[in-house]
């Protein structure tokens, strides 16, 4: 069973950068494609980006694109979402979540999912 563990959550100020990492165990993580999501208090969880599983393709909502890039090395089972010139808008818990590919920049199903990081951005 595939099990995915996010971390790198922290406090930020607007403009700063943040790294966060989805680490994969169990099953060997090429098998999936990893989405990023996040969820604002009292919101919806909503995608932001996406990667095949070869890392060859990478989709994002245009709310991030510029800013956010998602990239993967599955020689060492993890996916990393790197942050540039958050805005507090930006702040939520994120969760990856897997599956066998993406559908634009979120996974289908979410087969799999991480308990979450707490991200922060705020003066």
């Amino acid at each position: 069973q595939l099990q995915l563990v996010e971390s790198g959550g922290g406090l930020v100020q607007p403009g700063g950068s943040l790294r966060l990492f989805c680490l994969a165990s169990g099953i060997p993580l090429d098998w999936y494609a990893i989405g990023w999501f996040r969820q604002a208090p009292g919101k919806e969880r909503e995608g932001g980006s996406c990667i095949s599983t070869s890392g060859g393709d990478r989709y994002y909502a245009d709310s991030v694109k510029g800013r956010f890039t998602v990239s993967r090395d599955n020689a060492k089972n993890t996916v990393y979402l790197q942050m540039n010139s958050l805005k507090p808008e930006d702040a939520g818990i994120y969760y990856c979540a897997a599956d066998y590919y993406c559908s634009g920049y979120v996974v289908p199903q979410g087969r799999s999912w991480g308990q979450g990081t707490q991200v922060t951005v705020s003066s």
